[in-house]
């Protein structure tokens, strides 16, 4: 019996393919797996193109919509002062935001505070990037949120304080108390951000940080000469009311830019800004048509405002109902407040700054917390927040810190111009008004 020899050579050339594809999964399985590269952010025209809308939005809305809203308010003799001073503070913000505050509230990731990393706007030039957008619009955009924040305050001690005085006291106060608090809420590291504070668009950095600011003006500079024995009625409310509407048009740049982005998020704060400002306008509206027998101009303007605070931190995580409960609210709590508490405690706030902004914002952050909840029809919780009472603790941690922190460094920086330069003007000037007593000018014709 003969034993064949195996033909190896055929054997092994069948076998190739078999054992090459074997060897290739083998190393595939075996290779060390690279990590991705991070896709870097890329410019994206649309949002930019909105971003660019959204920032000349917001500048509109401190002039010529907050400057016609106060000056309508004021008497005639002190109507070109307050547009002096929005004026004026719209210059002053602009460079001083462009030499370092804006450093201050984005150039570093601290707890507290920015940094100086980005003084005179060093590294933000042509090509640099903030997410889809240029850096130079997102500076620009935050920039027209530091000059409405302390153009706000304006109305508080309205018609009686010294021009010198109110701009020393916004450039320190913006340096110290607006961008700090603005870095701890959107700034890199911020410490409200890390605790999942919900402030889409301004709530607790613009303005209950202005209201308070402003409660503390009005109390440190006292009343004006004869409040509150003598009348002091708004000399043109035809002007108040195109203001009112102005901001109204323009407040859709302030919440619905502060997205970023073209995207559904800043369409819904669009939508939730219309729903919340005309309930509040509404309500406002009714509270005083049932408590004083007619509605007013002056109430349904006020009333409009104070739903637009309101909405301004909820933007970005309410419903549609979130919203118009926000509205109705606001509208609300705010016709008491620049009413009933106005007259119990008996400060002399001008334009009724802390009255609308101050309480419209924390009723805003507050109702932030509730109406964020998914089933609710929010957008759901900040950072591993998972509950409504958790949301609205982190919320009033806000609030207080704003509340605590702008109260008491305002009321400092004020006490030492007071003692060094002087607030108030003369009993003389007050008189006269301001107009010619502060600018030699007239705006009114006798």
């Amino acid at each position: 019996m003969t034993i064949g020899i195996p033909d190896f050579q055929s054997l092994f050339k069948n076998k190739i393919p078999q054992i090459m594809t074997s060897l290739l999964v083998l190393l595939i399985a075996l290779a060390p797996i690279p990590a991705l590269a991070e896709e870097a952010p890329a410019l994206n025209s649309g949002d930019t193109a909105w971003m660019l809308t959204a920032t000349a939005l917001v500048l509109f809305m401190t002039i010529p919509g907050l400057s016609l809203f106060y000056a309508g308010m004021v008497r005639s003799k002190n109507v070109l002062s307050v547009l002096m001073q929005c004026f004026a503070i719209t210059s002053l913000m602009t460079v001083l935001w462009a030499v370092y505050a804006y450093s201050i509230a984005f150039g570093g990731d601290g707890a507290f505070w920015g940094g100086l990393d980005k003084m005179f706007l060093k590294g933000v030039g042509v090509d640099s990037l903030s997410g889809t957008i240029p850096e130079t619009v997102f500076m620009t955009f935050q920039m027209t949120f530091a000059i409405i924040t302390p153009a706000l305050i304006v109305g508080a001690f309205a018609e009686r304080m010294k021009f010198s005085a109110m701009l020393v006291f916004m450039a320190i106060w913006v340096t110290i108390v607006y961008a700090p608090i603005c870095h701890w809420v959107w700034g890199g590291g911020g410490w409200l951000g890390n605790k999942g504070i919900l402030d889409f668009a301004g709530g607790t950095v613009v303005h209950i940080n202005a209201g308070m600011a402003g409660l503390v003006a009005c109390i440190m500079l006292g009343k004006r000469s004869g409040y509150p024995t003598t009348a002091m009625p708004p000399h043109n409310l035809g002007l108040t009311l195109m203001g009112a509407s102005m901001l109204w048009v323009g407040w859709f740049g302030f919440n619905a830019g502060s997205e970023l982005a073209a995207d559904g998020v800043a369409g819904m704060a669009m939508a939730v800004t219309q729903i919340a400002t005309a309930g509040a306008a509404l309500a406002w509206m009714m509270i005083e048509w049932m408590t004083h027998g007619k509605p007013s101009v002056l109430g349904i303007a006020s009333g409009a405002v104070s739903g637009l605070v309101a909405i301004t931190p909820a933007s970005g995580a309410v419903g549609p109902m979130g919203a118009l409960a926000i509205g109705l609210a606001a509208g609300a709590i705010c016709f008491f407040s620049a009413t009933t508490l106005k007259r119990a405690l008996g400060y002399d706030d001008s334009l009724d700054v802390f009255g609308i902004h101050a309480v419209g914002g924390i009723v805003g952050a507050v109702l932030t917390g509730v109406f964020c909840a998914e089933s609710l029809g929010g957008a759901g919780f900040g950072g591993d927040i998972t509950s409504i009472g958790g949301q609205v603790m982190v919320q009033c941690t806000g609030v207080f810190a704003t509340v605590v922190y702008t109260g008491v460094v305002s009321a400092i920086i004020l006490k030492v111009l007071d003692g060094i330069m002087g607030l108030r003007v003369t009993e003389d000037e007050e008189n006269e008004g301001l107009d010619l007593a502060s600018h030699n000018e007239r705006g009114y014709i006798i």
